[in-house]
């Protein structure tokens, strides 16, 4: 009896015991870290997260892996997070794709964002782009639009994630036109370049690059102001398109139940990442804007994206299929 009294005291107080280490939030990480993407090696929020990964890897002091789990609008990249033991150790690169679309576009979700993970800190916003092949008779959205208008159905579509499927129906109104659905934006490109695809949005890692070779043309970003990488590209807002209201972001969660002290140091050290001036600079080269926040405030952005894509989605009467 005296041994287990000495023991949870012991504990109480946050004393080593007798053959223990002390824990303390000082002590993490002593182990590599393992980062959790939902799309395919070579997208957009791929390039991004091994950036931010590298540059946290020398914040922390520890090896930072990327894991790639493709698949179901970043549900079961998601999932697995949700599912991991909360010790710090398991995170994931959550897009408003997995956190926000999955949820609220699918009649069963497949979690409750609010309760299955733990807020950590922003990442940023990618830059989005609505990119058609140079073989299309198109110079502008408006000349697209007729383009569709004149076509219903015969015109294809790309995308790899929920979000830019939303952001293209608001883009197309009651137009018609056949989406197809990739596992990333690098396939969709592949097929973009071919011409089996007339059109897509896809994000600032790929877009630049392709428009500079006069592969493809860029013509609106749903960023809410011009994109340094492509400055003659105009916003939504210039073209007098405000139901444009889509932005990509993306953010750092934790499975539920992580400690406040492992929370609170890792949005310190992914805030320090993301102002670390080689992480600002690569970030900035693909389109990326990146910026952190303190897990409160985070979690206050979160629900407000959230709420505002349900509205969103309640508008256009968007069903999941």
């Amino acid at each position: 009896m005296r041994r287990r009294t000495f023991t949870l005291a012991a504990l109480a107080a946050g004393t080593a015991l007798p053959g223990t280490a002390a824990w303390s939030a000082d002590a993490f990480p002593n182990k590599p870290l393992k980062l959790i993407v939902g799309f395919a090696a070579g997208g957009g929020a791929d390039v991004l997260t091994r950036i931010i990964a590298e540059g946290l890897a020398k914040q922390l002091g520890q090896q930072v892996i990327v894991e790639n789990r493709p698949g179901a609008d970043g549900v079961l990249a998601a999932q697995a997070t949700s599912s991991a033991k909360p010790d710090g150790y398991t995170l994931l690169m959550g897009t408003n794709t997995a956190m926000v679309a999955a949820p609220t576009l699918r009649p069963t979700p497949p979690y409750d964002p609010f309760k299955a993970f733990t807020p950590i800190s922003s990442a940023g916003q990618f830059s989005m782009f609505l990119v058609v092949p140079t073989s299309l008779p198109v110079k502008s959205v408006n000349e697209l639009l007729a383009l569709v208008a004149s076509k219903p159905g015969a015109l294809n579509s790309a995308s790899s994630n929920s979000a830019s499927e939303l952001a293209m129906l608001q883009l197309l109104g009651d137009r018609k036109v056949v989406n197809a659905r990739y596992k990333g934006d690098m396939q969709a490109m592949t097929d973009l370049l071919g011409g089996q695809i007339q059109m897509m949005f896809t994000t600032g890692t790929l877009a630049p690059g392709f428009v500079k070779e006069g592969r493809i043309r860029a013509l609106v970003t749903l960023l809410p102001q011009r994109s340094a990488l492509l400055p003659d590209v105009p916003t939504g807002g210039e073209l007098g398109l405000g139901k444009l209201t889509i932005t990509p972001w993306a953010g750092f969660f934790g499975p539920p139940g992580l400690p406040q002290a492992i929370t609170d140091r890792l949005s310190q050290e992914l805030q320090n990442t993301l102002k670390r001036p080689e992480v600002h600079a690569q970030l900035v080269q693909q389109g990326f804007e990146g910026y952190g926040m303190s897990p409160a405030k985070f979690a206050e952005f979160f629900r407000a994206q959230y709420d505002a894509f349900g509205a969103t989605v309640r508008e256009h009467n968007v069903k999941f299929e």
